[in-house]
């Protein structure tokens, strides 16, 4: 993108723009001083007066906008450089929604000699903010160094010192007077000037850590070039960071009345609430054809009693603006919305755009089908998979209809109080009807959230990230091995993370993975932390607490008697009581989320080195919040490893020692470089350390308290 050179900066009064900071952070600097000396050059050019190149983040080369939530901080890097040996800096400038710039962060160079610079900044409050770099020449710092060197060798020094003394003239020109800061630079220009004291007295009281101080903070800048704005969408931080919990209503019914409603299973949130769930997900809840269904574990013979697939939509009763009249009314619904929002919990929708041959849509719309050459009508497919109870839609015959059907579709349960939309198969449809979609409806309600359930090629799944989707489904539940979830994550905590921010559910009604199927109890525990700690959205369909691993038949991810197509009511208390549940375990790592900074980022994780293939190590930090995670991989077998930390990522240097507490039992245990681990499936499947203060004791492994 070409970068624009200014021959004068903004004003330095400053703007009232809020920037969310940590409350720990630094006074801020204030909008960058306007620049002095700049050549009579301007206007757009292809590079710029001070080269300022590669600004990331950037998705689809600027079309669309780099994301953020509220509160989060991330990093902003370009490479700045100019000719010859004079010094520059370059900042970062956020502008809110509204256009007003808020204070400047000043960037630091990454490595030497690399010329790549970097800042950390952190977002405000929704809506659409745009974020600049503007790389200067820096005089003073220029002039700094040439002074160190011929002061002392005594080369042309009243030239240098009178040049000194002319700059921080010109600096402090743009240095309020208040609080006497405007004195001190003007203390430093009388220095430079003192005949009386020997030259590189002269040249000290330029450079005390007062002046430095002033100076960094009301730099002289000549040169300014800035880059090219950039789109960031702010939005509310559930739509990186919540714990989600999907059930089926009518699993949820009684011994007298097996169907569940909206009013049997609002008795199920008092519980999911308990286990630290932000986000209860129900799949479909309206009417479900006739034509075609399936009756139990996916049979084509269903008997009078069998209910049928959620997601063959559609029936007289009405289609994807009707609920299930076994499930209710709409007033049940919004009751049942109601209770949640009591116990802290947001409905999310399944929202899956498909159709059973029953639906009113078919009749209304035949356009909106495949039409076969013998006039019937195609049902979906995914070979060697046949739903020939559900009918996809055909976009290209009247998009303009299908986009404005859906949205009416969403308005309609926005009114009813769902936020969330999980969107089902979204890589089936057109990438642009999503854009089209989302768009419409995030610009009127931008705290709608989107999550697509994609299972598919990355470029579509990356790409639906970027057009809107707030979330996506994941390859997680396939990454099971050390260097599965090392690459995995690493891609995806990397420079996806500007737009794509994962939903790691453990399971699905969908899919039972092997892990889970041969690892029991122990392999549904460590799946659990790792998901937890891993993505700071992470969720469980219902009896994975208890889990539950019984698959249709060996070599298939599918549940025997799947709650697809019948009821599955479960024995909650009884589980309880017997103690075959890790509720518990739930509970506690949404605690420890909940309580850690550093588990609600996404970006930044880093992976420490363990000896043994079975044993992963990574940690994540957030201010003074840092978590350090430790767990086992085999489900089957205990693990002693060492575990070697990279402590300058934990912010410690190579020789310290810290106490550690883990988080799941209590125990504080000193760790440093080198530390021994001992991990046992079904007793300690893993360590979820909250690094403390720094300390001298012992190195080890084993605990104190």
């Amino acid at each position: 993108m070409p970068a624009t050179h200014h021959s004068s900066a903004p004003t330095t009064s400053r703007t009232d723009a809020p920037v969310s900071r940590p409350a720990a952070a630094p006074v801020p600097p204030p909008d960058p001083p306007a620049a002095r000396g700049a050549s009579g050059a301007s206007g757009a050019t292809a590079v710029g007066r001070i080269p300022v190149l590669d600004v990331r983040p950037i998705v689809q080369h600027g079309r669309r906008p780099a994301k953020a939530v509220t509160g989060e901080t991330f990093q902003i890097t370009a490479t700045v450089f100019r000719e010859g040996h004079d010094a520059v800096a370059a900042n970062v400038v956020l502008r809110d929604p509204e256009g007003r710039a808020g204070p400047w962060t000043p960037m630091r160079e990454l490595a030497p000699g690399t010329d790549r610079w970097g800042a950390a900044v952190t977002a405000g409050e929704p809506g659409r903010w745009t974020y600049q770099v503007e790389a200067w020449a820096d005089p003073v710092a220029t002039w700094r160094h040439h002074a160190r060197i011929k002061i002392p060798a005594g080369m042309d020094t009243d030239i240098v010192l009178e040049e000194g003394a002319r700059l921080y003239e010109r600096a402090a020109a743009g240095v309020p007077e208040e609080d006497g800061r405007r004195d001190v630079v003007l203390g430093a220009v009388a220095a430079l000037r003192d005949e009386t004291r020997p030259a590189a007295a002269r040249l000290a009281g330029a450079l005390t850590p007062e002046v430095d101080a002033v100076l960094a903070r009301y730099p002289l800048r000549d040169l300014v070039t800035a880059s090219e704005p950039l789109p960031l969408q702010v939005e509310r931080e559930r739509a990186l960071f919540g714990s989600w919990y999907e059930f089926f209503p009518r699993s949820e019914g009684t011994p007298e009345r097996p169907h569940g409603t909206f009013r049997t299973a609002a008795r199920r949130l008092p519980k999911i609430a308990e286990m630290g769930f932000d986000v209860v997900y129900l799949p479909p809840i309206h009417p479900i054809g006739t034509t075609f269904r399936k009756g139990k574990n996916n049979t084509l013979d269903p008997g009078p009693d069998d209910v049928g697939v959620p997601w063959a939509i559609g029936s007289p009763e009405g289609g994807h603006d009707a609920v299930h009249p076994d499930l209710g009314t709409i007033e049940d619904f919004d009751w049942f919305v109601q209770r949640a929002a009591e116990h802290g919990l947001e409905v999310a929708l399944d929202f899956a755009l498909q159709c059973s041959p029953d639906h009113p849509w078919v009749h209304k719309h035949p356009e909106w089908f495949h039409h076969r050459p013998d006039g019937s009508i195609a049902y979906a497919e995914n070979p060697p998979k046949k739903y020939q109870d559900i009918y996809p839609i055909a976009f290209d015959a009247d998009m303009d209809g299908i986009v404005k059907e859906t949205v009416r579709v969403m308005r309609f349960w926005m009114d009813h109080g769902v936020r969330i939309f999980r969107v089902d198969n979204p890589h089936t449809k057109p990438v642009v009807f999503w854009e089209r979609v989302i768009g419409e409806i995030n610009a009127a309600d931008p705290d709608v959230i989107f999550l697509a359930e994609a299972f598919t090629r990355p470029a579509m799944m990356h790409t639906l990230a970027q057009i809107g989707f707030q979330q996506s489904y994941t390859y997680f539940t396939w990454r099971n091995s050390k260097q599965e979830l090392t690459e995995y994550l690493t891609e995806l905590s990397g420079e996806a993370a500007a737009y794509m921010r994962p939903n790691f559910f453990a399971n699905t009604p969908d899919i039972l993975h092997a892990y889970l199927q041969h690892g029991g109890r122990p392999a549904f525990e460590v799946r659990a932390v790792l998901a937890a700690t891993l993505s700071p959205t992470w969720g469980i369909y219902s009896g994975y607490e208890l889990c539950e691993n019984t698959p249709l038949r060996e070599g298939s991810e599918e549940y025997l008697d799947s709650e697809k197509y019948q009821l599955r009511p479960r024995d909650w208390e009884a589980a309880e009581r017997e103690g075959r549940t890790i509720a518990p375990l739930i509970t506690r790592l949404n605690e420890i989320r909940r309580g850690s900074p550093a588990l609600r980022r996404l970006r930044d994780l880093h992976f420490h080195h363990a000896d043994q293939d079975a044993v992963i190590a990574y940690s994540r930090r957030s201010g003074s919040n840092t978590v350090l995670v430790v767990a086992n991989l085999d489900p089957h077998h205990t693990q002693e490893a060492t575990v070697s930390l990279d402590m300058p990522q934990l912010g410690l240097d190579w020789h310290e020692s810290v106490p550690v507490r883990d988080e799941l039992t209590g125990e504080t245990y000193h760790w440093g470089r080198a530390n021994y681990v001992r991990l046992e499936p079904g007793i300690r499947p893993a360590h979820v350390f909250t690094v403390l203060r720094p300390s001298t004791p012992q190195i080890g492994g084993s605990p104190t308290t």
